[in-house]
């Protein structure tokens, strides 16, 4: 595993991108932008960190930021539950962080770091929920991976109680994600985020894609035997078959 770095950009957002891979003097780069918890732990934390390990193989630099009320050391379930008050209370957290996002994928553009079109969005549970709205407002950036995806807000038990949360649910992002490469990875009995609702994300958006004329859509969904507490587990071997197809992606030659 390579060195964690940090790059400090307007302080005043609080915004910090941790990454690792190639030196940043070599110019623009294929780039991962990989969400888990904090930026630390989803490059650092085993297990969190095992699709990084394995992409760390490849000259592909790999970005984290710290998702919303998911700082260093508080545990999941609470940072959960922090992100449904913000939300029920109107505070915005989404927007927030999407915002941070943009201006750190233009950033790194302005910089040479990276090109959107040589990079990829890619997260696990509720990662994969803010790497897909990131998508949806960076529609240059061609490829998600997904590890047992939370697509429905509505579904997760801290947020059915809100008023409108399903109008945050991956759904609802079809007319811009339809196009995209994509590949998820689900138990086929998840009970923390409904392998039913994995699956349905990806025949809406295989649905939108033929309405566009896009005959073989590349939406993919790979099922495998659940593991874990309520099925919710990504196995090591799911994480490098990821971590390859990703690669392979970023670094083919046209």
């Amino acid at each position: 595993m390579k060195k964690i770095s940090c790059l400090s950009i307007t302080p005043e957002l609080g915004t910090t991108i941790f990454y690792t891979g190639p030196s940043l003097d070599r110019g623009p780069m294929p780039a991962v932008f990989y969400f888990a918890l904090s930026g630390e732990e989803a490059l650092c934390k085993d297990p969190y960190n095992q699709p990084v390990q394995f992409l760390s193989e490849f000259p592909i630099r790999i970005f984290s930021l710290t998702l919303p009320e998911h700082d260093l050391g508080i545990h999941p379930n609470e940072a959960l539950k922090s992100l449904a008050e913000d939300l029920e209370k109107k505070r915005n957290p989404v927007e927030n962080f999407l915002d941070k996002m943009t201006f750190c994928l233009d950033y790194l553009e302005k910089e040479k770091l990276l090109e959107k079109e040589k990079t990829a969005l890619a997260g696990l549970s509720r990662g994969c929920f803010f790497a897909s709205h990131v998508a949806n407002r960076e529609e240059k950036i061609p490829f998600l991976l997904h590890f047992a995806p939370l697509t429905k807000l509505s579904y997760a038990q801290d947020f059915k109680h809100i008023e409108n949360i399903d109008s945050y649910d991956l759904e609802n992002l079809s007319e811009t994600l339809y196009n995209r490469h994509l590949r998820m990875y689900i138990g086929n009995r998840d009970l923390r985020v409904g392998t039913e609702n994995a699956f349905s994300l990806c025949q809406n958006l295989s649905e939108k894609a033929f309405s566009k004329g896009i005959r073989s859509p590349t939406i993919e969904m790979v099922i495998n035997p659940s593991i874990g507490h309520q099925g919710h587990g990504t196995s090591p071997e799911t994480f490098k078959d990821g971590a390859l197809w990703l690669a392979n992606l970023l670094t083919q030659k046209k």
